[in-house]
């Protein structure tokens, strides 16, 4: 049974890490809905499991956001596959990915624009490096990658958005 005062730290570590990791999980999902599923999916999962994962809890969460975001992903796939098999070719000319609209002011729409244009290995190590402000050595432990990939796709990731932005910023 848990005391009051292990309820409180935890409390308190989610509303003083919770925006950052909602930060993380929205951009492995699709909407800011499927991110809080996401987010409260990992959360239990790593509070079942906390006792037994040595290690820096944001990292391991990051692990388990990732995770649930790409099972959420896996599962969407498979529903909408099984809902384009029932139905007539009608909406053959739909995306799975939808921006959506009134999102934030213009500048943040380029900026995540251009971050989903991004190739996801650099994009993910992109966010968990600055959202997360983890190092590169928890970023390689949260991808499964060696510290030194995880730097090399960082320096890409931020070449490629600064070629990206470029015209906004000298526009």
């Amino acid at each position: 049974m848990e005391s009051a005062h292990e309820h409180n730290t935890w409390k308190d570590w989610i509303e003083a890490h919770g925006p950052r990791l909602l930060l993380c999980a929205r951009q492995w999902t699709r909407s800011l809905a499927d991110a809080e599923d996401v987010l409260q999916d990992a959360f239990v999962r790593y509070w079942r499991h906390q006792r037994q994962l040595p290690g820096d809890p944001r990292a391991l969460l990051v692990t388990s956001i990732r995770r649930a975001a790409i099972d959420l992903a896996r599962r969407d796939d498979r529903r909408l596959a099984r809902e384009e098999r029932a139905e007539e070719p009608a909406g053959a000319g739909q995306t799975l990915f939808q921006h959506l609209p009134g999102e934030g002011d213009e500048r943040r729409q380029e900026i995540e624009a251009a971050l989903q244009r991004l190739p996801a290995e650099q994009r993910e190590v992109l966010v968990l490096k600055i959202w997360q402000e983890l190092t590169f050595e928890q970023v390689g432990i949260a991808l499964d990658i060696p510290a030194n990939t995880a730097a090399s796709r960082y320096r890409y990731a931020l070449n490629a958005l600064r070629k990206q932005l470029e015209p906004l910023c000298h526009g």
